[in-house]
């Protein structure tokens, strides 16, 4: 009777087979196996004819090109009248990728499948942990975490990261898991649980690729970074603050009430950037993304949208616009970057209905001037609007600088200093310069040296005003000097 039958062969302890899976290998005639691995095969039955892939896993190029000959093969095997045993370490169904493939395509062409329940290894890590995985323990791959730049789940609960088959896995899984968690963060590897061998270290996250029991048995736990420390507890305790017993000032506010404070913590973040403050920029980011979470919520209680679709809107807007890095389009250099950027901006607004906008429409005019006008500049630039070279800048200004002297009224001279700006800022722009965080900058640093003055004139028992403009320009050279 053809078929396949899907067994799993427990965690490693011959004597952990079940015993459903004990009669099946003992009437069988022959099995294949994943790979011969795996403690439990030197204790199979004698009479059993023994196949195993593990030739594939030295030929092949990657995991998922010999899963696929695997689930093949097997397929291939099951359509025969005697069908296939076809056996895995631990559960059919428990990190393990070939079975699930092999259930689903069999079912899909009428091959009745059958699996054999098995302990996995998580039971007997639980138990070698003392650890009872509910409520919150995550449970991650180490083969798509060394594959990432950062974790893909949240830091605030434990997790248990399977297949740290090799010291080089445990090392690529540390250098991810250290862009969150701190190289001192206590973690424990789990070595062939269940069975006699069974060993748990208890080390720091650094360390774990020094071990030298690693092997294909081994697992790594990794405790709660600590509470609060997950983007889903912040959205928590944002919720909570507009919830009925939450805080009546948030309770009351609104898109509009908010907005204000959207904008002043959005110059306090720049301002911490601006004084290279790093521990400043940690909490004005912080205020800002306060700032975010409630309007995504005060838009989820309405029903307009919530914060996952805030954040799914912006990673499909970054993987869209950037097919040079999650695509196959060629680019060379940063220009090439920005044009190819403004083409696919204009497809998005045409793929919406929207109808065609200019190239600065998309400038927001509440923008302060400086960054407005160098935004202007950059989009015009990026079509090609824009001085050969640097010298047509620099000429540009000497022009402006002159037509503030001719100006007559009022009016020309506010727009010819306008103009003045407007040059001054493009020649930020030839320079790499951001023209807002640089005035911004030297307005600080007369902020600095005059309060120098006025400090100096308050110590000398006078007032600024009753100083000559000598004495006060000798007390600013005094500023200078200490900056």
């Amino acid at each position: 009777m053809s078929g396949i039958t899907l067994l799993g062969l427990g965690p490693g302890d011959p004597n952990q087979l079940t015993r459903e899976a004990w009669e099946i290998l003992s009437s069988a005639k022959e099995i294949y196996l994943r790979t011969r691995q795996h403690p439990t095969v030197l204790n199979l039955p004698t009479t059993l004819k023994i196949h195993s892939f593990d030739d594939l896993y030295e030929d092949g190029e990657s995991f998922d090109e010999v899963y696929a000959a695997i689930t093949k093969k097997i397929l291939e095997l099951g359509r025969r009248e005697e069908g296939v045993i076809y056996a895995v370490p631990g559960h059919p169904f428990v990190a393990e990728a070939t079975c699930p493939e092999i259930a689903r395509l069999a079912r899909d062409e009428g091959l009745a499948v059958r699996s054999v329940e098995a302990l996995s290894f998580l039971e007997p890590t639980f138990s070698a942990l003392g650890l009872d995985p509910y409520p919150r323990l995550t449970l991650f791959d180490a083969l798509t975490l060394s594959q990432s730049h950062v974790p893909a789940f949240a830091p605030d609960a434990p997790v248990l990261i399977a297949q740290i088959y090799s010291r080089v896995v445990a090392s690529e899984v540390k250098s991810t898991l250290t862009s969150i968690y701190p190289d001192e963060h206590r973690v424990k590897l789990i070595h062939a649980a269940g069975t006699k061998d069974q060993l748990v270290e208890d080390l720091a996250l650094f360390e774990i690729d020094r071990s030298e029991h690693i092997g294909l048995l081994t697992s790594l736990y990794v405790p709660s970074l600590g509470e609060g420390t997950s983007f889903e507890s912040f959205q928590e305790i944002v919720a909570h603050l507009r919830a009925p017993d939450g805080c009546p000032w948030d309770k009351e506010q609104t898109h509009a009430s908010l907005r204000k404070h959207l904008l002043e913590e959005s110059y306090e973040a720049i301002s911490a950037i601006d004084s290279d403050d790093f521990h400043a920029m940690r909490e004005e980011f912080g205020d800002l993304l306060l700032q975010i979470m409630l309007n995504a919520q005060i838009a989820s209680e309405e029903g307009e949208f919530t914060v996952n679709d805030v954040v799914k809107g912006i990673y499909d807007k970054i993987i869209r616009r950037h097919p040079h890095v999650f695509g196959d389009v060629r680019v060379n250099g940063v220009s090439d970057v920005l044009q190819n950027w403004e083409k696919l901006k204009e497809t998005e607004r045409k793929g919406k209905g929207e109808k065609e906008k200019g190239i600065l429409d998309g400038v927001p005019v509440a923008l302060p001037a400086l960054s407005q006008a160098q935004e202007y500049q950059d989009r015009a630039a990026r079509v090609g609007f824009d001085w050969p070279e640097i010298e047509g800048v620099l000429d540009k200004i000497a022009e402006e600088i002159q037509e503030v002297k001719n100006a007559e009224t009022d009016f020309q001279l506010a727009d010819e200093i306008g103009d003045l700006f407007f040059v001054l800022v493009n020649l930020a722009r030839w320079k790499n310069v951001d023209a807002e965080s640089a005035l911004r900058g030297t307005n600080m640093k007369f902020k600095k040296r005059f309060g120098y003055v006025e400090q100096s004139a308050k110590q000398q028992g006078r007032n600024l005003s009753d100083m000559k403009l000598e004495e006060m320009d000798a007390l600013w050279n005094e500023a200078k000097r200490m900056d």
